[in-house]
């Protein structure tokens, strides 16, 4: 990657901030980051908000853009496409990422694609007991499937450079996005840092969109829908081993059988099983294939990344 200016100031970074009716604390987080990044481009992407968010903003001396498609994966999409920087900082308008870790995050830019806020608190309030154990699960669940550390996985502060959020790809359009973004990196080879950053709780009157149980099962699902894209062996042949493990189980008794009879009466059975190898062998041929193709895009990507430069 070539070296590109960044300093304290923020010359060539776009401060993004997608924000969901956060009008209560929008004005400060644009201000806490325009003193911390006097230079700095201040774009505010207003999720449709209801609570007047975007006038907030705009009062606060953002700059505001609308995407009325609700959520969060929608405004990060919109962020990607809007930036025109070299750098774009990503951070949360609820006002739980202090101004100060972007300095952090700068310093570590320095021949980086990614770096990602690792978030802190010596607050026991800031961070919800089921959230954490999610991260704690997912994170080690990441390092198994794709052998590569990831950092705070639904860490809402990032750091991205062009050569990132002009090429990533992203299909999440809600909270899961945070996952797709470390995994996307991770997959396409990108430079990723991970940076302690202050991290606080939600300020008094601010309300959490996150749902504990509905945003965990989408990111659970994106998690199985990327494996399933990027890792397709690896997914194709657990599929493969299940119907297999399945296929014994059911031709058990009709094994049995021909074994004490010479003869099969359990027929029913012995057609499942004999289904389910077939299906098992077809997963497995799948996942064989797929890699393949997987494997050629990754390299033609990389190759395209290349001379992008």
């Amino acid at each position: 990657m070539d070296e590109v200016a960044i300093d304290a100031a923020g010359h060539g970074i776009t401060v993004g901030i997608p924000c969901l009716d956060e009008a209560g604390t929008v004005g400060k987080v644009v201000a806490d980051y325009r003193g911390r990044l006097p230079s700095a481009r201040i774009l505010v992407v207003d999720n449709g908000s209801s609570d007047g968010t975007g006038d907030r903003a705009r009062e606060a001396g953002a700059e505001v853009v609308v995407e009325a498609r609700r959520g969060k994966g929608w405004a990060v999409q919109r962020l990607f496409r809007e930036c025109r920087t070299e750098w774009l900082l990503m951070v949360d308008g609820d006002d739980t990422y202090p101004a100060e870790g972007a300095a952090a995050l700068v310093a570590a830019a320095r021949g980086a694609d990614v770096v990602v806020g690792d978030r802190r608190s010596d607050d026991p309030g800031a961070f919800k007991g089921a959230h954490t154990l999610a991260n704690h699960f997912l994170a080690w669940l990441v390092r198994r499937l794709f052998g590569s550390e990831c950092g705070d996985l639904f860490s809402g502060m990032r750091l991205f450079h062009r050569r990132f959020f002009q090429n990533v790809p992203l299909l999440a359009t809600g909270f899961e996005v945070e996952t797709e973004l470390s995994l996307q990196a991770i997959d396409k080879r990108f430079a990723q840092r991970n940076v302690a950053v202050p991290y606080r709780p939600r300020p008094s009157g601010s309300v959490s969109k996150l749902r504990t149980f509905h945003d965990g099962w989408r990111v659970i699902r994106i998690l199985l829908m990327i494996v399933k894209d990027l890792r397709p062996l690896m997914f194709f042949t657990g599929v493969a081993v299940l119907l297999a493990a399945c296929s014994l189980v059911a031709g058990a008794g009709p094994i049995a059988d021909y074994v004490q009879y010479r003869y099969v009466f359990r027929v029913p059975l012995a057609v499942l099983a004999t289904g389910l190898a077939l299906l098992s062998s077809l997963s497995l041929s799948c996942g064989l294939v797929l890699d393949t193709l997987v494997r050629q895009r990754r390299e033609d990507f990389l190759i395209r990344m290349r001379r992008a430069g």
